[in-house]
């Protein structure tokens, strides 16, 4: 998929009248052929997916990054609207990141371009699945 265009949904409509709406907004990003020295380094990886967040307009609550033994780094950053995780695999050259959101506030293409080009993924793929639906009652 490229990633300037808007990723296709994987949705699951709930029962009942179409007049359902999301209540969260799940982007789940695959890097595949990164560069592996970056994905083992996880002050990089931190700084990158703080930026990743702030790219896309969200607000950083906190974050907390963890290096594995021998290798790979799991992480999180908190952010107002939801959350943005990673889990890198550097001997595979490959980092799993979700975006998780609530509302319409923020542009999530900026920060999973940011972190293609910041861990030099040769390919990107990108699923976006609505979670969660409640009806509009007005």
């Amino acid at each position: 998929m490229n990633i300037t265009e808007k990723p296709k949904q994987k949705t699951v409509s709930p029962p009942g009248k179409p007049d359902h709406k999301a209540l969260g907004h799940h982007w789940l990003i695959e890097l595949y052929a990164c560069d592996a020295v970056c994905l083992e380094q996880t002050a990089f990886i931190q700084s990158h997916m703080e930026e990743a967040a702030r790219r896309t307009g969200a607000t950083i609550v906190q974050s907390n990054f963890h290096q594995f033994s021998p290798y790979g780094v799991s992480g999180v950053v908190v952010i107002q609207e939801s959350h943005l995780t990673i889990h890198t695999w550097p001997e595979h050259s490959y980092a799993a990141i979700d975006l998780f959101t609530c509302g319409d506030s923020i542009e999530p293409e900026k920060g999973i371009e940011y972190l293609r080009e910041a861990f030099n993924a040769e390919k990107a793929e990108v699923q976006y699945i609505q979670r969660g639906f409640f009806r509009d009652f007005k």
